[in-house]
């Protein structure tokens, strides 16, 4: 019989309510400096594909991937020739990464609230995600974190998705068999089949062909 869901969060729960590069020359725009949202998307879109995996340590990651994410921003702004000096790239990259757990940059997907609020009278609800530790403040501002039993969290769990380890911690975590659990995710190689590997059910989240709406439990 099941007994809890796990969902992914983003592009599953929650959005950003503007692009990437949108955030990022919004935040540049603050320091006083112009940078494309455009060109900063591309450039974005091209990086995540080249950065290295983080590592699986199946333990907390000690800076919390906040190392990772600063790799990330640096090689972001390389590619689009932005011409920061030490200095101001260090103050971009704390204060981009500050921004993205602010309240107002990240939104609910339409029916989540709505689903979210019946599955818990039901079912033991928590989230599974690829994130850091803002996600709990992010959940937070969305008013969603009650809502969740756990938050497991891949730079805490010292893995991420697709590596089997984050479900099979979570399970034991929760105290629950992997047919006693279904999980709600978007991404057909970080959710569907490695929660599938775990033993999980799944269900395929394909928006628009369909939403959270049509998790019928």
């Amino acid at each position: 019989m099941r007994k809890a869901i796990f969902f992914d969060a983003a592009g599953t729960l929650i959005r950003l309510t503007k692009s990437v590069g949108e955030n990022y020359a919004l935040v540049a725009a603050r320091q006083g400096l112009v940078l494309d949202a455009a060109e900063l998307d591309r450039a974005f879109a091209e990086v995540w594909k080249e950065v290295p995996l983080r590592p699986a340590t199946a333990q907390p990651r000690l800076d919390d991937d906040k190392g990772w994410w600063r790799d990330l921003v640096e090689r972001v702004l390389d590619r689009i020739g932005a011409q920061l000096g030490p200095l101001d790239c260090d103050t971009f990259f704390e204060a981009v990464y500050g921004h993205f757990a602010e309240a107002g940059v990240w939104e609910l997907y339409p029916e989540v609230l709505d689903v979210i609020e019946e599955l818990a009278l039901r079912f033991e609800l928590a989230v599974v995600s690829n994130f850091d530790s803002r996600l709990r403040m992010i959940l937070q501002h969305l008013t969603i974190a009650q809502y969740f039993r756990h938050v497991f969290i891949s730079s805490e769990l010292g893995a991420d998705k697709p590596n089997p380890f984050i479900y099979e911690r979570a399970l034991e975590v929760s105290g629950l068999a992997p047919a006693e659990v279904l999980h709600a995710g978007d991404d057909p190689e970080h959710d569907w089949a490695a929660a599938c590997a775990a033993g999980l059910e799944v269900f395929r989240l394909d928006r628009p062909h369909n939403s959270l709406r049509d998790l019928r439990l």
